[in-house]
């Protein structure tokens, strides 16, 4: 974070100091909420769990080198004193946006969200000093975190937004206030909360109704090939910028074809040229997110063969998301158990029948979670693709929806040994153990809540004993 003294920060989210003998004390470390993590000239933020008060560990923090905490009561080492330490973070978040003098990129949708980031980040990063979301940290608590994490060197910050209902984005924009805002996508995900795509559509498209207008620099970077998304041009006094496969596309893929491997490769065409992509990454659906990201380069000055040649050489910075390992006996193993919707499911399904092409391909699969009345279609429909793109096995996993899953591949087609149920990860693992050959392609996908980066993870170490239990 930018230095700040503790004065000023108790001014800023406007607490009361304690046990602070000289408040001209600066703050030159990381903000952080994991007692862990504080280190010299930190600052801690004291948040109360149902299992867990970090105002416990506030003189450990301290004795590690945090100059103060952030806490809701006096805590007997220095500490600011709040009445709500989230609000009080988020204040604090809005006013070192405001003195950083950095560009600020916010972007949502209802898929490939950190993907996309990890994307925009390592273009941009070859420009100029990035900070990004880690991981999927893009709600109340971890966006504000790393704002403040970004110094006086920052010339860009990448903030992946999520949403879980209406008025969440216009908060987390109010946080953070953007210039450019990309949309990537409305789908499926979280249907079960919001009540429909168009309630999702509402939220979404807070972030373009919270730019800036085209006069001041405001950019609303929206997909061309998503009705839903195209249609907020209308909601946002920014300019606008397309991206797609669409003709109409101000940044645009065309030839799009997939390497042996199932890398996406495509001619990038940009307002300012256009140059050769290859990707790093697996599936055709990493296209879209390689064009909104290069949408936003592009808007912030770099070339197209700047913008094709970094795309080129990133990669993967979250786990779990498509990450493939190749096993010694020729077995390959993608790890997308990160999380699941019904858009991201058929992605990655299409990934792995480009991957195997010429090689027996098996889907270990789980539930989708926060579908609501849309579950039981939905899981069918993906046990229904997994046949109509010819995967040799599906194994679903768990309970009521891996049987819906199961089902559909079973009125698809999918007879005799093509399909099966089972109960729990450790018997996809010994499943998979007892019938895996060399040169197959395992994707093992499902919702976060499921766990089933523990088969995979399983299946890449070759481990003869039980999955661990989380």
């Amino acid at each position: 974070m930018i230095a700040l003294s503790l004065a000023e920060i108790a001014s800023v989210v406007g607490g009361q100091t304690h046990d602070i003998p000289d408040t001209s004390v600066q703050v030159t470390g990381q903000v952080v909420r994991d007692s862990r993590e504080a280190g010299p000239g930190s600052l801690f933020v004291a948040f109360a769990g149902e299992h867990v008060d970090g105002h416990d560990f506030a003189a450990a923090v301290v004795e590690a080198g945090a100059v103060a905490v952030l806490a809701t009561r006096p805590v007997g080492v220095p500490a600011i004193v709040v009445d709500d330490v989230q609000r009080a973070l988020g204040a604090l978040a809005r006013h070192v946006v405001e003195r950083l003098g950095a560009t600020l990129v916010a972007l949502t949708g209802s898929a490939g969200k950190t993907s996309t980031k990890d994307l925009i980040a390592q273009v941009l990063r070859t420009k100029a000093p990035t900070v990004f979301t880690p991981g999927s940290l893009n709600n109340e608590i971890g966006l504000p975190l790393t704002a403040l994490s970004a110094t006086g060197e920052t010339r860009f910050l990448v903030l992946e937004m999520g949403a879980r209902g209406i008025g969440h984005i216009r908060y987390l924009t109010d946080l953070t206030p953007p210039k450019i805002g990309l949309v990537l996508n409305v789908g499926t995900a979280h249907i079960g909360e919001f009540g429909g795509r168009e309630q999702i559509a509402q939220a979404k498209g807070e972030l373009v109704e919270s730019l800036p207008p085209a006069e001041e620099g405001g950019v609303a970077v929206l997909n061309a090939d998503d009705p839903l998304v195209r249609a907020m041009a209308s909601r946002t006094k920014a300019r606008v910028l397309l991206f797609g496969e669409s003709g109409e596309a101000d940044v645009r893929a065309e030839n799009v074809r997939l390497t042996g491997n199932g890398q996406p490769s495509f001619s990038l065409h940009t307002p300012t040229g256009c140059s050769e992509v290859t990707m790093r990454l697996y599936g055709e659906h990493h296209v879209s997110n390689a064009l909104a990201a290069a949408a936003v380069a592009h808007e912030l000055g770099m070339s197209a063969d700047e913008i094709a040649t970094a795309l080129s050489e990133a990669g993967s910075l979250s786990r779990w998301r498509m990450e493939v390992t190749e096993r010694p006996d020729g077995v390959t193993i993608v790890n997308d158990a990160y999380n699941a919707n019904p858009e991201s499911m058929r992605a990655a399904l299409r990934a792995l029948a480009a991957m195997g092409k010429g090689r027996r391909t098996w889907a270990v699969l789980g539930q989708m979670a926060e579908l609501g009345d849309e579950a039981l279609a939905e899981h069918d429909a993906v046990g229904r693709l997994a046949v109509r793109l010819n995967v040799s096995k599906l194994v679903a996993v768990g309970g009521r929806e891996a049987s819906w899953l199961q089902l559909g591949a079973y009125n698809e087609g999918s007879w005799g040994e093509e399909s099966v149920h089972v109960s729990d990860a450790q018997s996809a693992v010994d499943l998979l153990r007892s019938q895996l050959r060399p040169g197959d392609v395992v994707l093992v996908k499902a919702s976060r809540s499921v766990g089933l980066e523990r088969v995979a993870q399983a299946l890449v170490e070759g481990t003869e004993g039980e999955v661990a239990v989380r």
